[in-house]
């Protein structure tokens, strides 16, 4: 079956790049139909105002309206915006909505949730409420963002992985860039093997500790950015 997880990167015209990723209800045809809803819409909206708790509410006015008086369509997501910053870093704002919290995995191998606890379901609730952080991934770090068949996925012992398993999963294996991140978690779903009952989305984030295709870092001081 069709799942209904979606993700997108795309770059705003003042030289910032949004992104999102979320997972719509539902598998099959419908929910093809709302993901592709989901992700014109947040492409849309930023382009008027990238600001990410007003995107995710102009998307869950677009539900809201696309499905009334129907059976309730929803979904979860993160959506966020880059900001190049001068010393190579970049700022990251982010807004959620019922979504599982993004990750960033710092130079130094520690984890950190990047909360967005308290965000609501999307398409859902009257009066849904967005909430919005900020943060910063300095050379080295990462950012990854994944959908709940990741974190509901359960072990060998039957326990389900949960956020806190994820989080410490990644602290127990660091690595560096998106390559090596994503093999890892390749790596990771192989182990869980049947304990994967979903489909899953990932994004992954990274600034380069050296920029890509640089042989020196003080020949060029853009800010580089991987994505995967």
């Amino acid at each position: 079956e069709v799942g209904g997880d979606f993700y997108d990167l795309f770059p705003l015209d003042d030289g910032r790049w949004a992104f999102f990723l979320g997972d719509v209800c539902g598998k099959g045809a419908d929910a093809a139909a709302l993901t592709s809803l989901t992700r014109y819409t947040l492409r849309a909206a930023a382009i008027y105002d990238p600001d990410p708790c007003t995107a995710l509410a102009n998307l869950d006015t677009v539900l809201k309206g696309e499905y009334q008086g129907s059976t309730p369509r929803f979904c979860t997501a993160v959506f966020g915006v880059l900001d190049a910053l001068a010393d190579g870093s970049f700022a990251v704002t982010l807004a959620g909505g019922g979504h599982p919290p993004a990750l960033a995995l710092r130079a130094d191998g520690t984890v950190e949730a990047i909360s967005t606890t308290g965000g609501q379901l999307i398409g859902l609730l009257p009066d849904p409420h967005f909430v919005g952080t900020t943060t910063r991934l300095a050379p080295g770090d990462a950012l990854l963002l994944y959908t709940d068949g990741l974190s509901e996925a359960r072990t060998s012992g039957g326990a389900m992985l949960g956020e806190d398993g994820l989080a410490r999963h990644l602290s127990e294996h660091p690595v560096q860039g998106t390559d090596a991140l994503l093999a890892m978690l390749h790596t990771l779903f192989t182990d869980l093997g049947t304990g994967v009952s979903d489909d899953t989305a990932l994004l992954a984030l990274s600034v380069p500790l050296v920029p890509l295709g640089t042989d020196n870092p003080g020949t060029d001081d853009r800010p580089v950015l991987e994505n995967r």
